[in-house]
Formats: C-alpha cells, structure tokens, sequence
C-alpha cells in the first residue's frame, strides 16, 4: 500500500501502508487520531466531518485522503483550542450554542470558512452558509447568533465597517 504525505495543522504527516481509498476523515481519525471530525452520513450531506482543505470547507468523508496529499488540512483542533480558541469557537461557547455537540465541528469549521471570506455575512447568507449542516437538535437559533457574534468581534477587531 502506498506512503501518504500530508499537511494537518501546519504539521507535516507521513503514514505508511494508507489505501489508495481510504477516505481523508478515516485518516485523520483512525490514524491520527483527530476526533474533531465526525463521521455522521458518510454521503458528504451533513457537515459532521467538515475540514478546511486550503482554507475551502470540505467533507472528509468523501474525500480521497491521498487526493489531498501536498495541500493544507486544517481541522478543528487545527482552527483552535483550549487558550487559544478561534473567534467562532469562542462565539459557541459565550452563545452556548451546542447541545449534544455532534454538528459542532462542522457548523465551526463552515463558519469560520465563511467569515474568512466574508468577515461580515448577513443573517440570510449565514443561514445559506449553514444550510447543508444538520443539527438535530435545534440548536439553530444559537448556532445563528454564534457567527453573527464571532462576525461582530472581528470587524471590531479590526475596525472595519460591517457590510
């Protein structure tokens, strides 16, 4: 089985013996032990293994590991963590809006993705954004006022005028 060289978290990561199927969230999970990605429908439809490929949100479940090899994976223990959470992690957690927490990492890694781009999205492009992420638990409301919350921290952060 062939050698996959990838770039998890600004780390370079070489593994021996990966088949050439093997999905990048079975890697990222099963070999490097990364559980900020869930594995949920296995289909790419409900953002539970949402990653960030070259800043770009993506589902890992549908994604060939070795496809991505020489391009920067960034999951969410790559975004941040304890002391030094990103702004949309924080946001989360002062908007508690988690419940059973199995949408978390996809709804924080789609969030994050959009507000790179687009650092002051209106409610509707956030809900747009957000739609393909299933939450089962209803926690929409929150989940809403978190990246609306993290949207506001950064334009005053950097002093730019909200769109």
């Amino acid at each position: 089985m062939p050698r996959l060289l990838l770039s998890v978290n600004a780390r370079r990561v070489e593994l021996d013996d990966v088949p050439r199927e093997a999905s990048l969230l079975h890697v990222l999970r099963n070999d490097l032990s990364l559980n900020g990605p869930k594995y949920g429908c296995g289909l790419g439809q409900c953002g539970a293994c949402t990653v960030h490929v070259d800043g770009v949100a993506a589902r890992a479940c549908v994604i060939a590991a070795h496809g991505v090899a020489g391009r920067e994976i960034t999951t969410l223990e790559g975004l941040g963590g304890r002391g030094r959470w990103h702004p949309v992690q924080q946001a989360f957690e002062k908007e508690q809006a988690a419940q059973c927490g199995y949408c978390l990492n996809g709804m924080v890694m789609q969030a994050a993705a959009l507000l790179a781009r687009e650092p002051s999205p209106s409610p509707e492009r956030i809900r747009a954004e957000l739609s393909g992420n299933l939450c089962r638990c209803g926690t929409h409301v929150e989940i809403l006022r978190a990246v609306q919350t993290a949207a506001q921290a950064a334009t005053e952060a950097t002093g730019a005028a909200p769109a």
